[in-house]
């Protein structure tokens, strides 16, 4: 259930097996490789899923957004939509809109449509191109905002920019990307941006709820293999950056829900033994040996305001859709948080 204090409303409509590794592996091409080759010398694998968005790779996602077995992002516009009158109000006036992973700014678009005379619009995303394009036509379509994105990682550090100290400042993180966090590092980022958004300001945050089985795994191995192209371009981005030569015929997608931990886990899968070159040395792969690329935690109303709470922030609305598959909520920073 949902905190005592929130307003809930609904609108009308709308395992695995390590593999022998070498530990001769010298990453010498530059931070990126370095960063890769020291999660593939874990045991298991991993890269982190914020490498996933190069420029090709957020363009797949975007596809991955309209797909009909990906619920989410039509699942947070409908909300949205339906209820961005009360959002609006609850960000305010003046306010310096800040969005996390950004991506197209979709959704944000609703908001920029109806906030009252908003001082700038911030968008900050790892993928630099991708990044340009949307500001470029933001800039065309919102010709009197001030566009001001911000090229960064923003699970370690939330720049601002200068000239806006005196500023309510909304912190908007939509498309359930908490959710790719593990909680102690969700945690982190929360009592972040609780300092970032300040006791002026707040959160507007989209995550995903707990449901079926079949519906989250079916969200994340669609039926025209998008989600499994997306995965795969991984790998073609290391061969391109990483100094790598993976064959991507040699491994697949996987991905499923694990309910102990209440999260989909996504990997890449090598399909036979290999040793694959990556930043000046080689690592081994055993056969059905994975990569962890992404999680994809999902919460409880009752969970993530707790989690919320822990952090500095105090959940004040929060807005649903029929099924209740997905929340919107908001939160403002406590005094010393």
């Amino acid at each position: 259930m949902a905190p005592s204090n929130l307003k809930a409303t609904s609108p009308p409509t709308c395992r695995i097996p390590p593999g022998p590794i070498n530990a001769a592996v010298e990453p010498k091409v530059n931070g990126f490789a370095r960063e890769v080759v020291k999660g593939l010398l874990e045991s298991p694998k991993r890269i982190d899923s914020k490498h996933l968005y190069d420029e090709r790779g957020s363009k797949l996602f975007d596809k991955i957004c309209q797909l009909p077995e990906y619920y989410l992002t039509r699942t947070e516009q409908e909300i949205m939509q339906a209820n961005v009158a009360d959002i609006v109000r609850e960000v305010g006036p003046n306010a310096l809109l800040v969005e996390l992973g950004s991506g197209s700014s979709q959704k944000t678009r609703l908001l920029l449509d109806r906030l009252e005379a908003p001082r700038a619009y911030v968008p900050i995303d790892i993928s630099a191109e991708h990044l340009r394009a949307t500001a470029r036509r933001l800039r065309a379509k919102y010709p009197a905002l001030e566009v001001k994105p911000i090229v960064g990682d923003f699970t370690h550090q939330i720049e601002m920019p200068a000239g806006f100290a005196d500023t309510s400042v909304c912190i908007y993180f939509p498309g359930s990307t908490i959710g790719n966090l593990p909680r102690d590092d969700a945690k982190k980022l929360l009592r972040i941006i609780a300092d970032r958004c300040g006791q002026d300001g707040g959160l507007l945050i989209g995550f995903d709820l707990h449901k079926s089985k079949s519906v989250l795994e079916a969200a994340y191995n669609d039926s025209q293999g998008v989600t499994a192209a997306f995965s795969i371009n991984l790998l073609r981005r290391l061969n391109r950056e990483a100094n790598a030569n993976f064959d991507i015929q040699r491994f697949r997608h996987v991905a499923f829900y694990n309910p102990s931990m209440s999260r989909i886990e996504i990997y890449l899968e090598s399909i036979q033994d290999q040793v694959v070159r990556v930043g000046g040395g080689d690592i081994s792969f055993a056969r059905h040996e994975r990569i962890l690329t992404e999680y994809s935690h999902k919460y409880t109303l009752a969970g993530f305001s707790e989690m919320a709470e822990e952090s500095g922030l105090t959940p004040t609305s929060v807005w649903l859709d029929q099924r209740n598959y997905f929340a919107v909520m908001y939160l403002e920073a406590r005094d010393g948080s």
